[in-house]
């Protein structure tokens, strides 16, 4: 038996996927893409205060630690030799801000998370300083300005956190997002680290001029970052370093192993779905809610609410490739909060059994604006609203319509690529943890209008890096040519309802979208003064509108 498995084995690739809510270690086979095994470690989200979200760096890499222990473990349990791993990739959590000591490897502050809303009115006074006329700032990045990006964050931290301002003074300060604090901390840490990032995380901070593919010094000194903080930029695919293994570790084998590949989880996924043909596009469901479109070796600028990004680039000598994005900030978050914050689910995975008993939202309509709204929006006033609530409205019910937010969400973002492209799309490539969710698969192929399709194997992100990992010059184990990618099983669902209940529950769900825009009407969050969000505790509100009451039967379908 044991060498059986052995025989079908060729050389393997390790991937990091540190996302928002969770970690995992995923371990492939460079011949045929399949996944052998891996390990989860659910992460935790703090906040300190209203709109603030932070995570401990510290726990973070910890996490990572574990996750290739365990995965080693398994391996070891299934008679693989983790000697044959070759390489290892790493897909990241974007636009996170880190800022630590080089000398000690020590944080010196949380990590500021992407969904963090404490720079608001840092976002905007500086929207003030740039000419009407001339928005250098969206040029040179493919960015609006948004709380939402890394500069912001690392502004706020050299403007308020002390431990900060010393070590850039003392010249002992280090920034990066994710992937540069978990590439310098694997690769030695303060006894030699790397400290670098590659061209998808550079082009999330608005530090990044995306057409010179370089940190951009007019930018540095509009956000008065100190260029010295930064991270060296790399492709998407190359030797960074190698792996030094911390004496937690018991999984020594890795020691030497190249990480040699690195995509923020977005491009990460783009990759890992093979959408590597200009017009290619794919959905990915995770904390947030991701649908980008390669638009291959030029910059797309969006009329219609799109960031424009990089995708990756995929070799040191290889060509940049770029990609329109639409992003939602709440989309398996709000299960989260359904688990965490209101305790109507034990488990994230109740949330379909719930949906189930139902099948509707009965005309409740949830808009989850946790963070505001981003995409085609960018409307930070807006917070979260449950509206078109009656007596009989249940659990089921707000399950159900959380479920449906998530696929309006998508839907605008579609119709807004479907503007900017020209041409829409036939059918939609999806991935991330919440497509093991059947009743969301189905709801959003009749939200849409088109064909969802699902890969069997829904960890793309985690294969985007590991094919990046594989493919580097120097570890050449994973093959990119279009007649040596593995095809990929697909599950495919269709839409059930017709056109008209479509089209009549997206425009109700619209009205409320409208009726969550400008709930903050101050925007001071800086001081965390809790009366900017209506001094309600959550910045959550549960609206009852009777008006939106009238035919809730008839606009969710219900005879």
């Amino acid at each position: 038996m044991a060498a059986a498995k052995k025989a079908v084995l060729g050389p393997l690739v390790g991937a990091v996927d540190q996302g928002t809510s969770s970690t995992r270690f995923l371990v492939f086979n460079s011949k045929t893409a399949e996944l052998l095994s891996h390990h989860q470690v659910e992460i935790k989200q703090e906040f300190p205060r209203e709109g603030w979200v932070e995570q401990d760096p510290k726990e973070i890499l910890q996490s990572v630690y574990e996750c290739i222990e365990k995965t080693c473990e398994k391996l070891g349990e299934l008679n693989i030799d983790i000697s044959n791993i070759k390489a290892i990739g790493v897909s990241n959590q974007r636009e996170t801000t880190v800022v630590w000591d080089k000398l000690t490897g020590e944080p010196l502050y949380n990590a500021v998370v992407w969904l963090d809303l404490r720079t608001q009115s840092t976002v905007e006074n500086l929207s003030k300083r740039i000419p009407g006329n001339n928005n250098f700032v969206k040029s040179k990045t493919g960015l609006p300005l948004s709380t939402y990006f890394s500069a912001v964050k690392l502004r706020w931290l050299l403007d308020n956190v002390r431990k900060v301002q010393k070590a850039v003074e003392e010249d002992r300060a280090l920034f990066g997002t994710i992937d540069s604090w978990l590439i310098w901390s694997l690769t030695g840490g303060a006894n030699g680290g790397v400290h670098c990032t590659d061209v998808t995380n550079a082009s999330r901070t608005m530090l990044f001029n995306i057409h010179s593919l370089e940190w951009d010094k007019e930018l540095c000194e509009f956000f008065e970052i100190p260029m010295k903080v930064l991270p060296n930029v790399r492709s998407s695919s190359e030797i960074y370093g190698l792996m030094k293994i911390s004496h937690s570790l018991k999984a020594g084998a890795l020691e030497g192993v190249p990480i040699s590949g690195c995509l923020g989880d977005q491009s990460a996924a783009l990759v890992g779905q093979m959408c590597f043909q200009d017009g290619q596009a794919k959905n990915t469901y995770g904390t947030g809610c991701f649908l980008l479109c390669n638009t291959g070796r030029k910059c797309v600028f969006s009329e219609h609410g799109l960031l424009t990004t990089v995708a990756y680039k995929l070799g040191r000598d290889k060509p940049v490739y770029y990609a329109l994005e639409g992003s939602v900030a709440i989309a398996g978050a709000v299960i989260r909060w359904l688990r965490d914050n209101l305790g109507i689910i034990k488990s994230s995975e109740e949330i379909e059994k719930l949906a189930k008993e139902v099948g509707t939202s009965y005309g409740c309509y949830f808009v989850p604006a946790f963070s505001g709204l981003y995409a085609p929006y960018w409307e930070p006033s807006a917070r979260g609203i449950i509206c078109g609530l009656t007596q009989f409205t249940n659990k089921c019910h707000i399950a159900f319509a959380a479920l449906e937010a998530v696929c309006f969400q998508t839907r605008e973002i579609l119709d807004a690529m479907n503007r900017d492209c020209g041409i829409p799309l036939s059918h939609l490539q999806v991935d991330g943890g919440m497509t093991n969710n059947k009743i969301l698969m189905q709801l959003q192929a009749d939200i849409l209008y088109i064909p969802v399709v699902k890969p069997s194997m829904p960890e793309t992100t985690a294969l985007g890096a590991a094919m990046a990992a594989g493919a580097a010059e120097g570890v050449g184990v994973w093959s990119l040519e279009p007649e040596d990618l593995s095809a990929v099983t697909m599950e495919r669902f269709e839409p059930q309802i017709n056109a008209e209940e479509s089209e009549i529950r997206y425009s109700t769900w619209k009205k409320a979208v409208m009726k969550s825009v400008g709930w903050v009407t101050t925007q001071s969050s800086e001081s965390g003064d809790p009366s900017i969000f209506c001094s309600l505790p959550l910045g959550f509100f549960i609206v009852s509108s009777m008006v939106m009451l009238i035919g809730a039967r008839y606009i969710s379908g219900i005879p």
